[in-house]
């Protein structure tokens, strides 16, 4: 197995593991737990980069119809390869409006590996 493979990273959100110590996870987790901050960091909340994130988690108090699943997607697509373009190849963003719960499917293959995979994110929005 390559040195790459074997990394090791801070888990998110951050927290303790059972031993007392910082919480890690795998590269391929990493990789979703980059998303997860991507889409649910709000504009304006990073002081030193104020442009980053998408905002998803504001969505929440929106209705919900098929025009704010289109515009979600528009807005996840923008963010993810703007943001992680260097990490991830975005293949697709399925966004889903049904009746209270808005659900976001990413589509996507890990630069380093090249594994596709999808990781789907539900509203009420939790990690």
């Amino acid at each position: 197995m390559s040195a790459a493979m074997d990394q090791t990273f801070f888990d998110f959100p951050y927290h303790v593991d059972g031993r007392g110590r910082t919480a890690e996870t795998d590269p391929a987790d990493h990789v979703r737990d980059l998303i997860h901050q991507v889409l649910f960091t709000a504009p304006g909340e990073r002081v030193n980069r104020p442009d980053f994130g998408c905002g998803i988690g504001q969505l929440t108090f929106m209705p919900n119809s098929a025009a704010l699943a289109a515009a979600t997607q528009f807005l996840v697509q923008g963010s993810l390869s703007r943001w992680l373009d260097a990490v991830i190849v975005v293949h697709r963003v399925d966004v889903v409006a049904s009746d209270e719960r808005l659900t976001v499917t990413v589509v996507f293959s890990d630069r380093r590996t090249g594994e596709e995979r999808e990781a789907r994110f539900l509203s009420p929005w939790r990690p």
